[in-house]
């Protein structure tokens, strides 16, 4: 089984330090929520993770299966099985989803995939995500309500199948029944194998998505791990009763 492992991560964004020695360890098939308060260096995280250029990892290790990927792009993490849900996914124009997701589904496969299997598994993936077909006709993101975006981004995880999801933010922008929707996905994908790193600084989608593991992020470090009750004690208490209680 894949393991993501955060090993004393500092970094910087210009010329900002934002993480200040973060320790983490996520295996395929667990489920794990990063909580923290605005500023505390979450976004940050996944940026990093991924390796998107404009921040600087100063300090420590990022490995998969041992492996230190700090030097790679983040087009060679992605093949290495990690995937990240944006907190503003951003407009494609020009691209439909459904030719995204074929090209890159090809793409991870070596391309050796049959675009009738790639149909019909499409196809059962939208039932699923109670999403209309024609909604893969549409240029990627372009016009997305807030929890057509993110329902989108659960589409390209079960099509996709990483082996560590990052998902920053999942709950932002979404209703009620979008959230349920997007949180139903995210537990199969979860019993499927996939590892889930989802960082929130609400408690509401864990009523939904049950955590087997809470950390949380203060100030660029983890502070705190937990179960999921951990989780209740932020809503009941706030992120300064649990530190400083």
């Amino acid at each position: 089984m894949t393991e993501l492992e955060i090993r004393n991560l500092h970094a910087s964004v210009n010329g900002k330090k934002i993480l200040k020695g973060v320790n983490l360890k996520i295996r395929q098939g667990e489920l794990h929520a990063l909580m923290g308060p605005n500023g505390s260096g979450k976004s940050t995280l996944s940026y990093v993770l991924m390796g998107h250029p404009k921040y600087v990892v100063e300090q420590g290790e990022i490995l998969v299966d041992g492996e230190n990927i700090i030097g790679l792009t983040a087009d060679k993490r992605a093949k290495l099985g990690l995937f990240l849900g944006f907190q503003y996914p951003v407009e494609v124009p020009g691209v439909t989803l459904k030719n995204f997701l074929w090209r890159t589904y090809k793409t991870l496969n070596n391309g050796n995939s049959s675009f009738v299997d790639f149909n019909e598994m499409l196809s059962e993936k939208l039932e699923v995500l109670k999403m209309d077909k024609s909604f893969i006709t549409r240029y990627l993101n372009e016009g997305f309500s807030g929890g057509e975006k993110k329902r989108a981004e659960v589409l390209q995880l079960s099509v996709l199948k990483p082996k560590i999801a990052i998902m920053d933010e999942t709950d932002s922008g979404l209703d009620v029944d979008s959230l349920k929707i997007v949180s139903s996905g995210i537990n199969k994908l979860a019993r499927e194998g996939i590892g889930i790193f989802l960082i929130t600084h609400y408690q509401r989608i864990l009523n939904y998505v049950k955590p087997e593991f809470v950390h949380i992020l203060i100030d660029g470090k983890v502070v705190k791990s937990g179960d999921y009750r951990l989780a209740k004690e932020i809503e009941e208490k706030g992120y300064e009763g649990i530190v400083n209680g």
